[in-house]
């Protein structure tokens, strides 16, 4: 399994081994223990550009998602899970605002983005959103990382 991480910004420092044997813990326990994982670490204009690209949502975001298990081509390379895209910038921002670790923070963003390629929704239906909660929970215990306050 490869999780192949690109930062592209330098005002946050990030621990590079340490998030890919995270990523791969989460994928293990999401059953996909020879997926790869593409990892982009931008500041805010660059996932702002995304965004508007791609989502058609003006400014920058937090986490995007681009799953490569989609469309007709997916069996192609089935063990390619996708993109996820991180604003390191705005990571910084909510997790001064909520008043926990910027690490945690970011642990939080990386697996909502992860459980979005694997088909999680949280924005049309309430119960999904409770499920994909849920999951995250989970999967930030499980990388020994302390949920946020509610």
């Amino acid at each position: 399994m490869a999780v192949l991480i690109d930062n592209q910004q330098e005002k946050h420092p990030i621990k590079i081994k340490a998030v890919q044997k995270s990523a791969r813990v989460i994928l293990n326990a999401l059953g996909c223990p020879d997926g790869e994982l593409s990892l982009v670490l931008v500041d805010d204009a660059q996932i702002a550009r995304l965004n508007e690209m791609y989502l058609q949502h003006q400014g920058p975001t937090n986490v995007i998602s681009f799953p490569m298990r989609e469309g007709e081509h997916t069996n192609i390379h089935p063990e390619l899970l996708g993109d996820v895209v991180i604003s390191m910038d705005t990571c910084a921002e909510e997790a001064l605002a909520a008043g926990m670790d910027t690490e945690l923070r970011f642990y939080e963003l990386l697996i909502h983005g992860i459980l979005h390629l694997f088909g999680y929704d949280h924005i049309h239906s309430e119960d999904e959103a409770r499920v994909m909660e849920a999951k995250s929970r989970e999967l930030l215990a499980l990388i020994g990382a302390s949920p946020s306050p509610e």
